[in-house]
């Protein structure tokens, strides 16, 4: 996570990865759209932010501390 800002915005193919790009973006949270979207309506994951009607992003500050909660749960 230190290769990322300490703030700003990530959008959705920057989160879940995107192997189309040229070069293909790794993901940072390794699951599939469906699997994310049903994450935020559970409350697991932070709620997206809309900046225009085609825009949807999540401030880089939620990601971290996201990853943070990861980090903390004892398996």
């Amino acid at each position: 996570m230190n290769y990322l800002p300490t703030t700003g915005y990530l959008r959705l193919k920057q989160i879940l990865g995107n192997t189309k790009s040229n070069p293909p973006t790794p993901p940072l949270i390794p699951i599939g759209k469906t699997s994310w979207w049903q994450g935020i309506k559970e409350g697991k994951f932070p709620k997206p932010i809309k900046l225009g009607p085609r825009i949807t992003v999540w401030r880089i500050e939620d990601i971290r501390a996201l990853f943070e909660s990861f980090n903390n749960k004892k398996v």
